[in-house]
């Protein structure tokens, strides 16, 4: 299987993915080398690792897993590690886990000593195809998702699928919802062949959707214009999941389960100002509904999660921006909304 280029990286699958990272470090002169865990990878993950690579590590670092524990706290935690155990400017810092952990372990590698090389090793299919790559990094301020962080690109992005053997299913259906994004915004031949197909474990497809957003990210990195389709369905998915988050009474999404409510909600503004088809809409919508629960919003809820957007990071001069469909794998930026129109959305979405 080939590997992805990236700007100034590559993307590395299955044995590719192993020699790799061992010529790698064997051609670099590390004075150090951490590996990040959590508590999941640390048990599941972490003997397969070993498995395949042929150098030492000096330190083993874990933190805490979930959404809840991606802030500057934990970061603060693994700052003050690194310090102790001697790291410098020349260490490596290899993350191996799921969004959250390559997320926070790209900021702190890319701020310590103003910046050591790091390297992801994703766990989850989420973190496969959409958190590892790219370069953003960072962490969450409160609920508010990754409202500090920097673009930084990784040394390589290395992936095993066999990892994926050692999720839950719900947690493998949050990362399927960034592969369906992936064919909304881009390329719709892709979206009809992974909805028909039913078999979102596949290293080709997995592949498939790397490249996808790979190519975005290589003509527009800093997210000036192209990069910015890529958060379609999160303008509202981010407010719901750090809504739920926030609020003990509801149960909590993993990222995957809010962002498909916000491709429906994102689906039907499309519909209403962009011309996306009634029929389209209705095809995301039932995709999305096979995988997802529906979530219930009350009133209050919805006022909640609209309040949120003024937080988002796309935002600019006041304006919330929001990405549309025009087709299926066709999608267009920096669209307005008129606030009655959310309030449709969501009627749509609890039909």
């Amino acid at each position: 299987m080939e590997s992805v280029k990236s700007q100034s990286y590559e993307v590395h699958i299955n044995e590719l993915a192993q020699a790799a990272l061992n010529q790698h470090v064997a051609n670099k002169s590390y004075s150090k080398i951490f590996l990040l865990v959590d508590e999941n990878t640390k048990e599941h993950c972490l003997s397969v690792f070993d498995g395949f690579f042929d150098h030492s590590i000096d330190a083993l670092l874990e933190i805490k897993s979930g959404e809840e524990n991606k802030h500057i706290h934990t970061c603060l935690q693994l700052w003050e590690e690194l310090s102790t155990l001697d790291g410098d400017r020349k260490s490596l810092l290899i993350n191996l886990g799921g969004g959250v952990l390559t997320d926070m372990g790209g900021f702190v590698a890319s701020t310590f000593k103003r910046g050591i090389d790091f390297i992801n090793i994703p766990t989850t299919l989420l973190s496969m195809v959409d958190a590892s790559i790219g370069g953003k990094t960072g962490v969450d301020l409160g609920s508010l998702k990754n409202q500090v962080g920097v673009i930084n690109q990784p040394q390589m992005v290395l992936i095993f699928p066999e990892f994926l053997k050692t999720l839950d299913p719900r947690q493998t259906k949050s990362g399927y919802a960034e592969m369906l994004k992936h064919g909304l915004i881009q390329d719709k031949a892709y979206w009809e062949a992974i909805v028909a197909e039913d078999n979102f474990t596949d290293a080709a497809r997995i592949q498939q959707s790397i490249a996808i957003k790979n190519k975005v990210v290589l003509e527009d990195p800093t997210e000036q214009g192209l990069r910015k389709i890529l958060n379609f369905g999160h303008t509202l998915g981010h407010a719901i999941e750090s809504y739920c988050l926030d609020n003990p009474n509801k149960k909590t999404l993993l990222h995957g389960e809010a962002i498909a409510a916000g491709m429906i909600l994102e689906g039907y503004l499309s519909h209403e100002l962009r011309g996306l088809s009634k029929l389209s809409l209705d095809e995301i919508k039932k995709v999305f509904f096979t995988y997802f629960e529906k979530v219930d919003f009350t009133e209050d809820d919805i006022d909640a999660i609209l309040q949120l957007l003024k937080y988002d990071k796309k935002n600019s001069h006041g304006n919330v921006n929001f990405v549309l469909l025009q087709d299926i794998g066709n999608a267009v930026t920096d669209i307005k909304i008129p606030e009655e129109l959310f309030f449709k959305a969501f009627a749509y979405y609890k039909e």
